[in-house]
């Protein structure tokens, strides 16, 4: 289990299984072939448990390869239904930290429709005809000379909204080669899921997980 000394197992029961997905992981498997979180947790369970055949691992909700953070899988079909019954009420809540570009002034919400163009695998804003309602809320935590650190509770979870919605306002996330025609390619995006919270499937308590914001640039700055 030498891939999963990489992974903090954050909660774990015999519904849900909580994590901390690291930067620069894919959340499944995609055209790069590389190692995916998904596959990782799924060994993790054979190999604890002792399963022979296929494990089943729900997978509830994403994050962006160079996006880190809190996720939760659901280790039985019946929780799978149930959570993603709650991410399409959005009784499933995600918050994020971010350092964008410039010096946003003052707390708000952000509302767009966005399209995504999946050939070219990015995303872009829209009208009410073509994209799909976005919304999220802010709120400014400091500044760093020329740099915001916000927070933010994601109301929607669309393809790259977070950095689709600030970036077509001049606020790019420090870090994000994709939609920051200025970012260094050596930065990772800063954008980071500290924070989800929803009802567990079986008994219904709310439950709330949350980590540290990074160490690293340029989060560290503040």
């Amino acid at each position: 289990m030498e891939e999963l000394q990489k992974i903090n197992i954050i909660y774990e029961d015999n519904h849900l299984l909580v994590v901390e997905k690291p930067i620069n992981v894919p959340v499944c498997q995609d055209s790069s072939l590389d190692e995916d979180l998904l596959s990782m947790l799924k060994n993790y369970i054979k190999l604890k448990y002792n399963k022979p055949g296929n494990v089943y691992l729900g997978l509830i909700h994403r994050l962006d390869r160079p996006v880190g953070g809190v996720m939760v899988f659901a280790k039985t079909s019946k929780a799978a239904s149930r959570l993603s019954d709650q991410v399409r009420e959005h009784k499933l809540e995600k918050s994020y930290y971010a350092v964008l570009e410039g010096r946003i002034s003052k707390d708000g919400e952000l509302i767009d429709y966005l399209v995504k163009d999946n050939k070219k695998n990015i995303s872009f804003v829209g009208n009410k005809n073509n994209g799909k309602l976005s919304k999220l809320e802010f709120r400014i935590i400091g500044y760093h000379d020329n740099f915001s650190l916000v927070d933010i509770n994601l109301k929607t979870g669309r393809s790259h909204q977070i950095r689709v919605q600030f970036s077509s306002r001049g606020f790019p996330l420090v870090g994000d080669a994709k939609y920051n025609k200025n970012a260094d390619k050596k930065t990772s995006v800063a954008l980071f899921s500290y924070k989800l919270s929803f009802y567990h499937p079986i008994t219904k308590e709310k439950l709330v997980f949350s980590l540290d914001m990074p160490k690293r640039y340029p989060f560290n700055l503040f």
